[in-house]
C-alpha cells in the first residue's frame, strides 16, 4: 500500500492525514498505431505520477494522487473506433466537482497531470479560479518538461518513438512484435501558417494519418523509454515536492 495513491490506500489511513497536494493525472482512452494500447496515455500517467509522488514523499512532501480520469478530449478522431471522447464542457464539469471537494476539505493546491495532447485545461484553470478563489490549480504536459530529442530521434506526437519506448519499458507485455508496428508517416496541413504553428485548427485524424500515429516509432527502445522515464518523473517529483512546501500567500518574487 502507497500512501500517497489514493485508490490503494484507506480510511484507517486516511482519517487523520493532511495533504498539501493533490496531483490529478488525465489521460484518454485511444488507438496508438497498430501497436501500442488503447490506454497508453493513462498507463504513462499513472507510472509518472506514483514515482514522482514517491520521490517527493521521501523528501516529505505530503502529496496524494487521485485516480486517472482514463478519457480525454477525441473530438478529431470521432471516426476512430472506440476512441472515447470527453467534450471540453464534460471535462470542465468533472474538474469542477473534483475541486470543489478539494477546496472544502482544505487541500488547496491542485496539479492536473495531463497526459493527452487533445487536453486543454488553460481555459478550464482559469474559469475555476474564479469559482474557486482559495485554489491553486495548475497543469503539466509530460512532454514538454524535458527537451525529448535529447533522448529520441525521430519528430512526432502520437505513437511515436517517444510513447513506443516508454512502453517498451513500462508495458513490454501490451506492446506488438515490432513487424506490426506502422511507420506513423503524417499528413500536414497545405496551408504554411498552420505547419509554422501560429494558427490552429483540430486535424481529423482518419485523413491524417492511416495508421493513427503521428511519427515514426521503429527506432525505439526500452533502455531509451527507462533513460527518458527516470529524468522526467526526478523533475516532476521536485515539483511536487515544491508544490507541497509552496506559500500560496507568497508565490512571486
Amino acid at each position: 500500500m502507497r500512501p500517497y495513491i489514493l485508490a490503494e490506500t484507506n480510511w484507517e489511513a486516511l482519517k487523520d492525514a493532511k495533504f498539501d497536494l493533490a496531483v490529478l493525472p488525465w489521460g484518454a482512452t485511444e488507438a496508438h498505431n497498430y501497436h501500442l494500447p488503447y490506454a497508453t496515455d493513462n498507463i504513462q500517467a499513472d507510472h509518472m505520477v506514483a514515482e514522482a509522488a514517491r520521490l517527493a514523499w521521501d523528501k516529505g512532501g505530503k502529496v496524494i494522487v487521485l485516480p486517472t480520469i482514463p478519457f480525454g478530449v477525441n473530438t478529431g478522431q470521432s471516426d476512430i473506433y472506440l476512441d472515447i471522447n470527453l467534450n471540453p464542457s464534460t471535462q470542465l464539469a468533472i474538474l469542477s466537482d473534483i475541486v470543489e471537494v478539494l477546496n472544502r476539505q482544505g487541500i488547496y493546491k491542485l496539479l492536473i497531470f495531463n497526459g493527452h495532447g487533445g487536453n486543454g485545461f488553460k481555459p478550464l484553470v482559469r474559469e475555476l479560479g474564479l469559482k474557486f478563489p482559495k485554489m491553486f490549480i495548475s497543469f503539466s504536459f509530460f512532454p514538454q518538461t524535458l527537451d525529448k530529442y535529447t533522448y529520441f530521434e525521430e519528430e512526432g506526437d502520437h505513437a511515436d518513438e517517444m510513447e513506443t519506448s516508454l512502453m517498451l519499458h513500462l508495458r513490454p507485455d501490451l506492446v506488438l512484435p515490432k513487424e506490426k508496428w506502422g511507420d506513423g508517416a503524417a499528413k500536414k496541413y497545405k496551408i504554411q501558417a498552420f505547419s509554422e504553428g501560429w494558427v490552429w485548427a483540430e486535424r481529423k485524424w482518419s485523413s491524417i494519418s492511416k495508421d493513427t500515429g503521428v511519427g515514426s516509432p521503429h527506432k525505439a527502445t526500452a533502455e531509451k523509454g527507462k533513460q527518458f522515464f527516470t529524468d522526467v518523473t526526478a523533475k516532476i517529483g521536485t515539483l511536487f515536492y515544491d508544490l507541497c512546501k509552496a506559500n500560496l500567500d507568497d508565490l512571486y518574487e
